[in-house]
């Protein structure tokens, strides 16, 4: 390595360091805005007087830009182009955009009303509440802002850590935005109960951007003050992107095997937590608010694993058979609350810890192994195209299971009266969709099997330490 390169800024522990923290900051005011709403299901089917499957929809919507106008495409090829200090500051600016508009619809200012959407004699949205279609739409706009920021975080942590530890760093800066995600599960429930509106976490979440907005601002003077070094010791920047590399990374063959990967696994967890506070509270019969904390311990998990794991792969390599091993986590966790009869809040708190094992293990190892396989200056547009398959997922698998609970799973009607209102809740049985999400990671073992045959025969270095001695 070039004598020069060591007097670079991200050469001291405690820079880098501090970089991770910002980003990271940001990424946990984000992610609390993702999950905010998954507490709130059945105040907002009473509320809002939502089906399952318009919430289904609603929060399906997270992904509808950014896979049918291919806006995380776009996105990539902005971070390629223009870096990572303009694409993370449009990105905030989009998110506070879109929680806007999905503050907008859940806060009772949008008229009720079914809507339904036709193509020629084709129904693309079924008969549903106006206002979840509207909160679905903000809600895709957010996620628009919340994927691109995703990108240009993780490309930001390799820039810094390539060569060092960097799975750690991913892990960490990974892990950072799951207590976003914790929060999301412990607050929105005593939150509504002290102002009685199921859009006071969306305010609470549009105030931590605007934090998350200044905090970033930090890293940007760090990121141009290694640029002014780097450019002073006369070392040269990565070749710039041309739009014909997108062709280049879609023949890479392991690509496409995480890429499928990251979908399969990350349709069995999120989607899974936009339901588990439901689901608790009518299998394990527990109170809504006790029901949010047990999914919190899935992030929270993930929180102190997902750097442990991530350190041990810098030091030991294993990426491939780390996420194998998640994979398999995940089949056998899905298929135990699938169950009927193991309806104890014991198991079910074990479960969701173990679920976090999964969440762990898969990330630390998933994204550090995208870097070995492609070039930094087209690191961005890879990252971005993983992203939009994952949102297939992330669109697809919550409108799934919500047409699947209403319309095979529904065992009974209770009548509860909440603020002196009577609402009439659904009650179901999540075994069907449970097996759905045990299936992705069956699908999951597979592709992981792929990958690893593939790493032998093209030595990607996937199963060998991150850091350079």
């Amino acid at each position: 390595m070039p004598e020069n390169i060591s007097k670079s800024l991200r050469d001291s522990k405690s820079a880098r360091w501090f970089v991770l923290f910002l980003v990271s900051f940001t990424m946990l005011c984000m992610y609390y805005l993702t999950d905010a709403m998954a507490p709130l299901q059945e105040k907002l089917q009473g509320n809002l007087h939502w089906s399952a499957s318009d919430y289904g929809l609603f929060t399906s919507g997270y992904g509808w830009f950014n896979v049918f106008l291919l806006m995380l495409v776009f996105s990539g090829m902005i971070l390629d182009k223009m870096g990572t200090r303009f694409t993370g500051v449009l990105a905030i600016i989009i998110m506070l955009i879109g929680a806007f508009v999905k503050y907008w619809a859940i806060s009772g200012h949008i008229a009720e009303g079914m809507y339904t959407l036709k193509i020629a004699s084709w129904v693309i949205i079924g008969p549903t509440a106006k206002s979840a279609v509207i909160a679905g739409f903000g809600f895709g706009i957010f996620g628009v802002g919340c994927e691109m920021f995703g990108i240009a975080a993780n490309k930001a942590v390799v820039r810094w850590f390539r060569g060092k530890e960097m799975a750690l760093a991913i892990g960490l800066n990974t892990s950072t935005g799951r207590i976003g995600t914790a929060l999301a599960m412990f607050t929105p429930v005593p939150l509504y109960n002290l102002t009685k509106n199921v859009s006071t976490p969306v305010i609470v979440s549009m105030l931590m951007l605007c934090i998350g907005l200044l905090v970033f601002i930090f890293f940007i003077f760090m990121d141009k003050k290694l640029d002014k070094e780097e450019k002073n010791a006369g070392i040269q920047s990565d070749e710039e992107f041309k739009f014909s590399d997108v062709i280049g990374i879609a023949k890479n063959r392991a690509f496409w095997y995480i890429a499928i990967l990251c979908v399969l696994f990350y349709s069995a967890v999120f989607p899974f937590i936009k339901f588990a506070t439901n689901l608790i509270v009518q299998k394990f019969e527990v109170s809504d608010t006790l029901a949010g904390y047990i999914p919190a311990l899935l992030p929270a998990s993930a929180l102190f694993l997902t750097p442990l794991f991530g350190g041990i792969s810098d030091k030991k390599g294993k990426a491939a058979t780390i996420m194998l091993i998640g994979s398999i986590l995940l089949v056998v966790v899905h298929l135990l609350f699938s169950i009927p009869s193991l309806n104890s809040l014991p198991v079910a708190i074990a479960l969701v810890m173990l679920l976090g094992i999964a969440f762990s293990l898969v990330p630390s190892a998933m994204w550090p192994a995208v870097a070995k396989i492609i070039p930094h200056s087209k690191l961005g547009t890879a990252y971005a195209m993983i992203f939009w398959v994952q949102n297939w997922g992330l669109m697809g698998v919550p409108l799934l299971i919500g047409t699947v609970l209403e319309k095979y799973c529904i065992t009974g009607t209770v009548t509860k009266f909440v603020d002196g209102t009577e609402q009439h809740i659904s009650q179901y049985n999540y075994t069907l969709p449970m097996l759905i999400f045990a299936c992705f990671g069956v699908l999951g073992i597979l592709f992981a099997f792929l990958l690893k045959k593939e790493d032998k025969r093209k030595g990607y270095g996937l199963e060998l330490p991150n850091v350079v001695e």
